[in-house]
């Protein structure tokens, strides 16, 4: 760091400048006032822990938060899956690798809200067609129950980022030396056994990689969630983001909802750096 030139930290300065006024700074006084009675404007007093002790009473929040992690954890397994598959079919010598690669990956282009109702439409409209035509009543009514609201959001996600986790897949997948592939061939591997004893110790950087970034982003989602449900039936499928600015701006209790954000981060943070340094030490072993 003290090689450093003078160019390298006046480039550096905007984005220092930019992450403390728009991040560090927010979220110290948000700690701040999550023990005070704030109400957005001005902050009274100082209230202690009374807001962290309510908020582990209250169980619209505590089923939020169960609801986020299953969410997160079916979301995370798919959104691997997904995404490893598609990088291993158009890192194939097949002529529509590149078509196929912008396909996948287009959806990750569209805004969370937009693609929502889109879903919204696709559950509603044209699954009740679906069911009228084929007489599978299960289609009917979708968005409308706890389990299908889930897997809707689960589904409209997947759909959503598995294109972006496939570019991080194919970034690995095309580094792994051809020659490692080409003798194991020669042994008489098969392509499972290729596939686990070479490809996917190689590309266990990118899943370390992949993981946080879904573990993350699956947390922290609330425009899907706003447009495809809005939290219904009955705040069944109100993910924690939704709860903290249903706090925060429709019952206008802002430092309680900084409460909640300030447990919600260190719940996220705690999760995704574990993850990260088991899959740190899996690599290792690998």
């Amino acid at each position: 760091m003290r090689n450093r030139s003078l160019s390298f930290w006046l480039f550096l300065t905007p984005v220092i400048l930019g992450l403390g006024i728009v991040v560090v700074i927010p979220f110290i006084y948000g700690f701040i006032y999550s023990f005070t009675d704030w109400n957005g404007l001005a902050a009274d007093k100082f209230i202690g822990f009374k807001n962290y002790m309510n908020l582990f009473h209250e169980s619209e929040f505590l089923d939020s938060i169960w609801f986020t992690v299953k969410f997160a954890v079916v979301t995370v397994i798919l959104l691997n899956v997904f995404g490893l598959g598609l990088a291993m079919l158009v890192t194939r010598k097949i002529k529509s690798n590149n078509a196929l690669r912008t396909v996948f990956f287009m959806p990750n282009l569209i805004g969370g809200l937009i693609l929502g109702f889109i879903w919204q439409f696709i559950f509603v409209s044209v699954f009740s067609d679906l069911s009228n035509l084929t007489g599978i009543e299960s289609l009917d009514g979708w968005l409308s129950t706890t389990a299908t609201g889930f897997w809707g959001l689960v589904i409209l996600t997947s759909w959503q980022m598995a294109g972006y986790i496939m570019i991080i897949y194919i970034a690995y997948l095309e580094n792994i030396p051809k020659e490692l592939i080409e003798a194991a061939k020669i042994d008489g591997a098969s392509s499972m056994q290729r596939f686990r004893n070479v490809t996917f110790p190689l590309v266990a950087p990118a899943f370390t990689v992949s993981m946080f970034l879904t573990l993350s982003t699956a947390f922290k989602i609330y425009d899907q969630n706003l447009s495809l449900t809005n939290g219904g039936p009955f705040n069944s499928t109100q993910m924690v983001a939704m709860e903290i600015v249903k706090t925060a701006f429709s019952d206008n209790q802002m430092a309680y909802a900084q409460a909640k954000a300030v447990i919600f981060f260190l719940i996220v943070a705690v999760i995704a750096l574990s993850q990260v340094y088991y899959n740190k030490k899996k690599e290792v072993d690998l």
